[in-house]
């Protein structure tokens, strides 16, 4: 006869936290977000990675790029850049995340001479950036040509089809530097000659890099950046457990700080080959997660794999329909609930801590602090940063309203096959996730600075300074329907303007 559990799985909409005593410390500025990200000897040591806010991007087409992976690390937090594309291309993303901290940004936005000024504001629109590098081929290590800044042209008197060559900055009225040159000295180079940019040419003149007077700053614009020894962005990336063989190497040699298998379901012999295999070639050097799981004995049987971080939630996905299609799941909030239990177990017999992820489920911004009173040690989120600027995907005008696209890893327009553990070539002749969109809701630190201060606001509400606190200390209730209507506003006319 099957297992039965005795008790309804629950989601996050079904609790409330109940509020605990408050000191005068408790207060948003005092609160620490910072959590590890790897297992470690707890009480001895330091994770060997850890994240200043607990928020990580999904594995996703639709969300992870190298973009997100520098906006979320200029906040705290990590991107594991998508795995469902060729290893070359996944590899170039995390080594072009790795070289931009160090100031030295691969350029991405690139032209010839002879592209047009139409093509330079097509461009700016597609990346935001306002500096384009022409080179001879009209690529990243070209033979530099010019520059076209904002101040070489103006829409309002030049025709669209004029050439580039026509406009832009030559190559001999460049202030340039050379390919040894350190970030201090190219500092001093743009101070010295009131530059917004300099660019770093090998000694055949090709585009190395460019450095940005803007990048300057931006430490004491972002006090919570995430770097590496080397203060360069800490960067995630997805692997399947096919052909890791050959991926997880390459994403090494470009610099990746950790890895995460993705896969639909981490209860398998398959995550388990595949963590052997790295520790094997790299020892505990390379940090990679599993998952996903969704109670005590999957957890147990990827911490006894090896696994770094373990990864929680099946079907919870707001574009999954794993359940849907195979039956197969589990509420978020009792998975989370269950595996943070025997993580604690799993200390308390080992004395190694492995931090877990909520993967899945978050729909509102206080799940996010549910999710950590109930065990999280972080989150990892698809559809709330699909909606941001920085996300790869296309914004789009629907009857009037601006919408992002955003589509899941199971579904047929992502392809990603891979990721369902099924042994053999057959690819799935079913999709586990549906084709969107969400509401484009604009830059990413704009959006992460105001939810992470309702999470902060309600760690203090719960007496709570630190993560740990909050797991520690917080009380949870389950809630009735109709204590959930109540819960919003309720028997009142609102006004077209209560937002503003």
């Amino acid at each position: 006869m099957a297992f039965y559990f005795e008790t309804p799985s629950h989601t996050f909409s079904e609790y409330l936290l109940v509020p605990g005593y408050s000191s005068a410390k408790c207060i948003p500025a005092n609160v620490s977000l910072k959590t590890p990200v790897v297992k470690f000897r707890k009480g001895e040591e330091e994770s060997p990675l850890s994240m200043n806010i607990p928020m990580t991007s999904a594995i996703m087409q639709a969300v992870s790029d190298d973009n997100m992976a520098i906006a979320l690390a200029k906040e705290g937090g990590i991107s594991f850049i998508y795995g469902s594309q060729t290893i070359e291309d996944q590899a170039a993303m995390v080594a072009r995340v790795k070289a931009y901290k160090a100031g030295f940004v691969v350029s991405d936005s690139n032209l010839t001479p002879e592209n047009t000024l139409e093509d330079i504001l097509a461009l700016k629109e597609k990346t935001g950036h306002s500096t384009v590098a022409i080179t001879d081929d009209g690529t990243a290590n070209g033979k530099l040509l010019g520059i076209v800044a904002s101040r070489d042209y103006r829409v309002s008197r030049m025709s669209l089809d004029t050439k580039v060559a026509d406009f832009m900055t030559p190559l001999e009225q460049i202030v340039s530097a050379p390919k040894d040159v350190t970030l201090k000295e190219a500092n001093n180079i743009i101070w010295d000659h009131k530059l917004n940019s300099l660019p770093v040419l090998d000694d055949d003149g090709h585009l190395m890099y460019m450095v940005f007077r803007k990048d300057y700053s931006s430490h004491k614009e972002n006090p919570l950046e995430l770097l590496d020894d080397s203060k360069r962005y800490i960067v995630g990336a997805g692997i399947n457990t096919r052909d890791y063989a050959e991926r997880v190497p390459a994403l090494v040699e470009a610099g990746v700080d950790v890895l995460c298998i993705d896969s639909s379901e981490g209860f398998s012999e398959w995550q388990k080959l595949t963590i052997d295999w790295i520790r094997e070639h790299y020892g505990d050097t390379v940090k990679v997660g599993a998952g996903n799981v969704v109670d005590e004995e999957g957890f147990r049987f990827l911490a006894e794999a090896g696994a770094d971080f373990i990864k929680i939630g099946i079907g919870g996905g707001s574009i999954c329909i794993t359940r849907e299609q195979k039956g197969i799941g589990r509420g978020q909030a009792t998975s989370v609930i269950e595996v943070a239990a025997a993580r604690d177990k799993y200390f308390e017999e080992t004395g190694v801590y492995i931090p877990i992820c909520s993967d899945g489920g978050i729909v509102y911004d206080h799940h996010i602090t549910l999710a950590l009173a109930m065990g999280s040690d972080f989150v990892m989120l698809g559809r709330y940063f699909s909606r941001f600027d920085e996300s790869p995907t296309n914004k789009v005008n629907i009857n009037g309203s601006y919408m992002k696209e955003y589509w899941g890893e199971g579904s047929a327009r992502a392809r990603n096959w891979q990721r369902y553990d099924l042994g053999g070539d057959k690819k799935l002749s079913f999709e586990e996730g549906v084709d969107s969109y969400v509401p484009y809701a604009g830059s990413l630190k704009d959006n992460v600075n105001a939810s992470l201060a309702k999470v902060r606001s309600t760690m203090c509400n719960c007496g709570a300074l630190t993560i740990e606190e909050l797991q520690k200390n917080a009380k949870l209730t389950l809630v009735s329907a109709t204590s959930i209507v109540e819960g919003g506003a309720h028997d009142v006319l609102l006004k077209d303007n209560r937002n503003l």
